[in-house]
């Protein structure tokens, strides 16, 4: 049995995201707090969370965070409010995806599906033992880190799952596009500041260790690419 935890305190809410997860085959767990997710969380390990951001008792992005400590299990936050800086805070704590009120349900199930097909392929990269050890820095996907000259910096599960994808391909210029659908995939509902956004948080993170060796290069008009120093 697979497991979905639906975490809002609006019941209607909760009712019609069962509804439709029992139709994706997911067998919904509903929480209407804070405390109740992140305890029905630890008792179900679900393969994915659909997760209020304004709850009782602790809000989305705390339990959020608690997750990401524990798991890289596909987080999707729910949320009355579009603006950026919510949207940026709820990606850099490690969210996978950010649905804003009101949303269509099928839309919602159509995400649940893109992350749940992100994270087989990541698994199936794991299971391959990939690691990338390049210039002065190494990935890990197994263990999701990240370092540099023997520093493990501080990034979100999708910050290393983009660094992956640069380095793996030196010099390979990504189109924004390309990286929308590498990451978030094709089904995603956001644009391209998304990518920007995404990639200048991940900049000023790499940017507090020298790496002369290497950067993330934008190119005008197109995308980025992981370039290294000749």
């Amino acid at each position: 049995m697979q497991y979905i935890l639906i975490a809002d305190d609006n019941h209607d809410i909760t009712d019609v995201l069962s509804t439709y997860s029992k139709k994706e085959g997911l067998e919904p767990i509903i929480a209407y707090d804070g405390e109740e997710a992140f305890r029905l969380f630890e008792q179900h390990n679900p393969v994915a969370v659909l997760l209020d951001v304004m709850m009782p008792k602790e809000d989305g992005y705390e339990v959020c965070r608690k997750i990401r400590a524990k798991s890289n299990v596909p987080v999707i936050l729910i949320t009355a409010r579009g603006e950026d800086f919510e949207r940026i805070m709820g990606l850099d704590i490690g969210a996978d995806d950010y649905i804003v009120k009101p949303f269509s349900p099928s839309e919602v199930m159509a995400r649940v599906r893109a992350v749940l097909r992100r994270m087989t392929r990541t698994e199936k990269d794991i299971k391959s033992g990939n690691i990338i050890s390049l210039c002065d820095m190494i990935i890990n996907l197994d263990e999701y880190t990240l370092h540099i000259n023997g520093s493990k910096m501080s990034l979100t599960k999708k910050e290393i799952e983009t660094m992956w994808t640069l380095a793996k391909n030196p010099n390979k210029v990504f189109t924004r596009d390309n990286l929308l659908d590498s990451l978030w995939g094709f089904d995603y509902f956001g644009d391209s500041r998304t990518v920007d956004s995404h990639i200048k948080r991940l900049r000023a993170k790499l940017d507090t260790v020298d790496h002369p060796d290497w950067n993330i290069k934008t190119i005008w008009g197109v995308g980025y690419k992981f370039e290294i120093a000749e």
